[in-house]
């Protein structure tokens, strides 16, 4: 049973100057603010599920407001904010007059006592004469559902002793009176002097020994809400926070992790995490410091400490009821990891669902950069170089702003940007997260689009292409379309998807298919991995050098370079499989031809020279052929992994370009040998049908096989005799030809008396609407096709099948 905000907090907190956290719950924004009152909530409600958190004590809003009475300052902040408004003083004076008014001013002698006494119970309780605490604000209007004050006050960090921690209380109050504190609410319409502020007084995390970061428990660019995204990096949260870092970033899938044998990670990468911040001495008690070789290349966490903060990520996010922005510290001494802050998400759980905005580049100039893509839109635009926050009023209004990183202090100007474009940062960066709220599309993390850039250049910024951005070289084309779910209809014929790019899988999750009905392994491959797996396997031979080092800078931190292949792999196709969970996902394993393999890193020494590699050695031959049975053994190896590891039993598997049934035997029983037996651990085992011989001997590989998917275009190439690839013989390649609909017609009858699911991927019903009421005519179980049709295919299909329920 969930617990309630305590019996002494509300009305009982209007007297107190200090409440402890557990004290303290959501009912009390209004007198300790949205910070303190969800860490009081969770050191109530989730501690004793085991999540931990710091302990601590929150001032109250009496002991802001009995601050500001006792030194007189509501009638001279007024008249600041009044010589403001009439356009006497500027922002800046207006800011910088408030905030000495309360950097000068003196504690009223019970609220010092007050906070002295709580600070002194803390120590206690932890068994130390002066603990280390983090000092944060916490405004008492913050984290509403339609404004959220986060960044827009100051917290500092590593602050002991009792006269230390007054200090650091009185810049608090002062921070309420930022620039853009000021700024903030003046844009939303919020009275200065009806939000007071609380501060949080919380035991500091010895994260600078260890590592930090922020989570949540939404995918913050598609709005998928089954995944939690992690950022880590060394070092006190700051820089994470601030952007000042290139973080690690970790996905893991919700669904899933249930199950404690799992491992649902279907996101790891590794940061640069070039500094981090730590303790120090003197006035300024942290500071930042370069971080060591070994850290850049590690990764902060470990795969069970990731599994155990998104597990808490999931019971936060069932506790308050809605998707959740966490910050986490990991403290190096006794190695333990603490929530430190958490607060609602406010971009992507109010984003509209039954519609949404998708773009596609037609043309596009040279690539000049890319980087962490933040929002998914196109913008093209000049730049305006800006690197230092004192220059900001140099921003011309509806250009690209590109920068080194950003603060709570760029927000003006980030307002007035058509895009923005870092050189550092993760997707949980300030600027991250300041664009998604006002919807601008920005890359982060590029590591030098201040160097490559310069003002004025006219450039194209396109987040639209995955988890990847890319600044274009001048104004690229690209087609904008409203994806409109509503009033879909139903299909008794499955309308699935055609997916290959990890990186835009989870942008499709919105779209109601029934499944995806081809994954191209190869895709993952030649884009995330690279290398090809032969030169993996036998490395130690390669005669390439220069393919061997850019194999070894590849696959730093694999002490086996297999492993490399078979993790990425299993990653790349996990996030395919989760965008549709638990729907079928049916994953063809490679089928590159030998010059494109031959493109691979490495790959040129391991493949033949064919005149006509088309119709050579591909799919189904290469499996069990000395050639590349090591190569296949690989792929083998990360569908078990996905499978049965991380848990995608979804997952279907596919044989391509499988010429005879002596074939299929022999490719069967090396699955087998590498630990994939057909209906073992459900198990299920497709083949393509684009070859005559498929569709002759159909009920033979029935026998085999669990399903058929039909591959259109080579099966046309082979009944016609027409090279697809041939601008000459262009007019003569035709899926409708009557010996192709023949071919496509004679293979559905034969699967359907087998026992056997068939299903087509191919662009011929998103082209042509009759041929889609061919294949619900001839009772085709399933159709695949790429997300930008799948809406007028769905209304093509149900169109047919009204038209044939009336024949």
């Amino acid at each position: 049973m969930r617990r309630e905000s305590p019996v002494n907090a509300g009305s009982a907190l209007v007297d107190r100057l200090t409440a402890r956290f557990e004290e303290v719950g959501r009912g009390d924004v209004g007198h300790v603010g949205g910070k303190n009152a969800s860490l009081g909530e969770m050191v109530q409600a989730l501690a004793p599920k085991g999540i931990r958190v710091p302990p601590g004590f929150a001032t109250t809003a009496k002991a802001y407001r009995d601050f500001v009475h006792a030194n007189r300052l509501e009638e001279r902040i007024q008249a600041q904010l009044g010589e403001m408004i009439a356009g006497k003083a500027s922002l800046a004076e207006t800011g910088k007059a408030i905030r000495e008014l309360f950097l000068h001013g003196d504690w009223p002698e019970e609220t010092a006592t007050a906070i002295k006494i709580a600070y002194r119970a803390l120590c206690r309780s932890i068994e130390k004469a002066e603990v280390d605490v983090a000092v944060r604000s916490s405004a008492t209007a913050e984290d509403l559902p339609d404004a959220s004050f986060a960044g827009q006050q100051e917290t500092f960090l590593n602050i002991r002793g009792e006269n230390a921690l007054l200090v650091a209380c009185r810049r608090c109050y002062a921070s309420l009176f930022t620039d853009r504190a000021i700024s903030y609410r003046q844009a939303k319409g919020f009275d200065h002097m009806s939000v007071a502020l609380s501060i949080g007084v919380q035991q500091m995390v010895r994260s600078d020994l260890g590592g930090s970061g922020v989570m949540f428990s939404i995918d913050t660019e598609t709005g998928f809400k089954d995944v939690v995204v992690i950022d880590a990096a060394w070092g006190l949260g700051e820089n994470v926070v601030q952007g000042a870092v290139d973080p690690d970033e970790y996905q893991v899938f919700k669904p899933l992790l249930s199950a404690p044998a799992l491992v649902p990670i279907i996101g790891k990468k590794c940061g640069a995490k070039a500094q981090k911040m730590i303790y120090a001495a003197g006035d300024n008690p942290i500071r930042n410091v370069p971080t060591s070789k070994i850290e850049r290349t590690a990764f902060v966490l470990e795969d069970h400490e990731i599994l155990l903060l998104a597990r808490w990520a999931t019971a936060i996010e069932a506790h308050y009821r809605c998707p959740m922005d966490m910050e986490w510290a990991k403290d190096g001494e006794t190695g333990d990891i603490f929530i430190v802050q958490a607060r609602p998400e406010t971009v992507q759980s109010r984003r509209e669902a039954a519609a949404f905005r998708s773009y596609t580049i037609t043309r596009k100039g040279r690539k000049l950069i890319a980087g962490l893509a933040i929002g998914d839109a196109v913008v093209t635009g000049r730049v305006c170089l800006i690197e230092n926050a004192r220059d900001i009023a140099n921003f011309v209004d509806g250009a690209i702003l590109v920068t080194g990183t950003t603060d709570p202090d760029w927000v003006p100007i980030m307002k007035r940007a058509a895009a923005i474009v870092t050189d550092h940062g993760g997707r949980t960066s300030h600027a991250a997260i300041v664009s998604r709220e006002l919807g601008l599309p920005a890359i982060v993390g590029t590591g030098n689009a201040t160097e490559l850039l310069h003002g004025e250049q006219t450039v194209t910024v396109s987040c639209a292409e995955g988890d990847q951005g890319f600044v274009y070289e001048g104004t690229a084309d690209f087609d904008t379309e409203i994806v409109d779910m509503t009033n879909l209809p139903q299909t008794h014929t499955e309308i699935m998807l055609n997916l290959a790019n990890p990186a835009a899988a989870l942008h499709w999750w919105r779209l109601p298919a029934d499944g995806v009905g081809l994954a191209r392994m190869e895709f993952v491959v030649s884009n995330h991995i690279r290398i090809h797996p032969m030169a993996l396997v036998h490395y130690d031979q390669l005669k390439d050098e220069a393919a061997k080092r850019e194999i070894t800078e590849l696959t730093v931190g694999y002490a086996d370079k297999t492993e490399y292949f078979v993790d990425r792999l299993a990653r790349g196709l996990s996030r395919i499989a989760a965008a549709l969970y638990p729907k079928p996902v049916i994953v063809r394993m490679s089928d590159f031809k030998t010059n494109e393999y031959a493109g691979l890193i490495g790959g040129a020494q391991f493949e033949p020279k064919e005149e006509n590699p088309m119709i050579g050695f591909r799919g189904a031959s290469r499996y069990y052929s000395p050639l590349y049975r090591e190569g296949f053994a690989l792929e083998c190896r990360a569908i078990r992994r996905l499978r049965n590891e991380m848990g995608f039993r979804n997952v279907i598997v596919m044989i391509p370009f499988c010429r005879s049934t002596h074939e299929a035997d022999q490719v069967l029983e090396v699955m087998a040998a590498n630990g994939l037996r057909r209906g073992e651990d459900d198990l299920q085992v497709f083949v393509m049908c684009e070859i005559p011989s498929n569709v002759i001997l159909a009920a033979e590989f029935a026998k085999r096989f669990d399903g058929f998917s039909i591959g259109s275009n080579d099966l046309t190439q082979l009944t016609l005799g027409v090279d697809r690839d041939s601008a000459e013989l262009a007019n003569l390649f035709d899926e409708q030809d009557a010996a192709v609909k023949w071919m496509i017609s004679n293979v559905i009858n034969a699967a359907r008396k087998s026992g056997a699911k068939i299903g087509l991927c191919g662009q011929a019903p998103s082209d042509h609407p009759e041929f889609a009421a061919f294949l619900v005519d001839c009772g085709i179980d399933s159709i695949s096709v790429s997300p930008d049709s799948f809406i007028a295919v769905k209304r093509k299909v149900a169109m047919a099948e009204t038209a044939t329920n009336k024949k």
